[in-house]
């Protein structure tokens, strides 16, 4: 499923495609300190099986194609968990929006575990 996005001149549109927007999405989180990895541990069994390309990361269009962006996360013990939740917020917000012009409706940070460090 690609998004359709009118151009600023309103002259034409843009398509952006699926896996682009889960590339970007995905590098924003990853970016952020304090975050362990992303995971894929909210999908049923089966599902797990079929390893999606993009793990950890789900987008959604609604009808008004308003984008609705859920991650899941693990992170590193010791980190305050809403400090890093807000941080990975604004950094897929800033990242889609200087990559792609695109300004998400949503973005929720769904933390399925902690981590130790590796040393640990």
């Amino acid at each position: 499923m690609n998004k359709t996005k009118k151009n600023m001149l309103g002259k034409g549109k843009v398509e952006i495609d699926r896996e682009i927007l889960l590339s970007i999405i995905n590098l924003a989180t990853k970016e952020i300190n304090g975050v362990h990895s992303l995971t894929n541990d909210y999908l049923p069994l089966y599902k797990k099986m079929v390893k999606p390309k993009n793990e950890g990361v789900s987008i959604k269009f609604d009808i008004n194609g308003n984008l609705t962006v859920d991650v899941y996360i693990k992170v590193y013990i010791g980190y305050s968990v809403p400090d890093i939740a807000y941080r990975v917020q604004e950094n897929i917000k800033n990242s889609l929006s200087s990559m792609v012009g695109l300004n998400p409706g949503k973005i929720n940070v769904h933390v399925y575990g902690v981590e130790c460090d590796e040393e640990g």
